[in-house]
């Protein structure tokens, strides 16, 4: 039906997330509609990303600059480690503005299922930061999932020996949720995590 080439940009296209065969169909049919408007551009920003980003050496974010720009901000407090997952965990809370310590990206989560263990994280750098740096908290923003926990308790084991204070995001309610709408271990984990007034 369609050339190899377009069925090449459908392919690679149905590979993004959120989108299968059909979204990539459709965006790609939207882009081969829109060229000098939309293709063009895409292509000029992707080979200008592709020559431009790289992975910060401190804390495996992406920037044009390595070190980050956010490794290099001074005006960052350098006793505050925030642990992540993934660079979108710390984007979103970059978007939120609730922290202005550091980062380290894991890379990923422990998962059996998966086949990930801990030579697949970017662990051993993390415990370097912690050895070398005056870290004094370390904040663990990690998925509330099975996943996320077992990554969490894993490293805060390999944490112990040192002098540094650890910490997780509270789970529970969130903002503007209602209770009969919720699922019981949310609420399990509201109740037990409650604070006082």
């Amino acid at each position: 039906m369609n050339g190899p080439e377009i069925q090449r940009m459908i392919q690679l296209l149905s590979r993004l997330p959120g989108l299968g065969p059909r979204s990539g169909r459709r965006v790609a049919l939207h882009l081969l509609k829109k060229r000098e408007l939309l293709l063009k551009p895409l292509i000029d920003a992707l080979q200008t990303a592709d020559e431009s980003i790289q992975t910060c050496k401190i804390c495996s974010n992406l920037d044009t600059c390595n070190p980050c720009s956010i490794c290099t901000d001074l005006k960052r407090d350098d006793h505050l480690l925030c642990v992540v997952a993934d660079v979108s965990d710390l984007w979103a809370l970059e978007r939120s503005q609730v922290l202005r310590g550091r980062y380290h990206i894991l890379g990923g989560l422990l998962s059996a299922m998966e086949g990930i263990g801990p030579e697949q994280l970017n662990l051993e750098s993390l415990i370097k930061r912690i050895e070398n740096q005056k870290i004094q908290e370390v904040v663990f923003a990690l998925n509330a999932t099975v996943d996320g926990q077992t990554t969490l308790h894993y490293i805060a084991d390999r944490l112990q020996p040192y002098n540094v204070k650890l910490s997780s995001l509270a789970h529970g309610v969130p903002m503007g949720g209602e209770l009969d709408y919720l699922d019981e271990g949310t609420l399990s984990t509201a109740f037990v995590e409650r604070r006082g007034l």
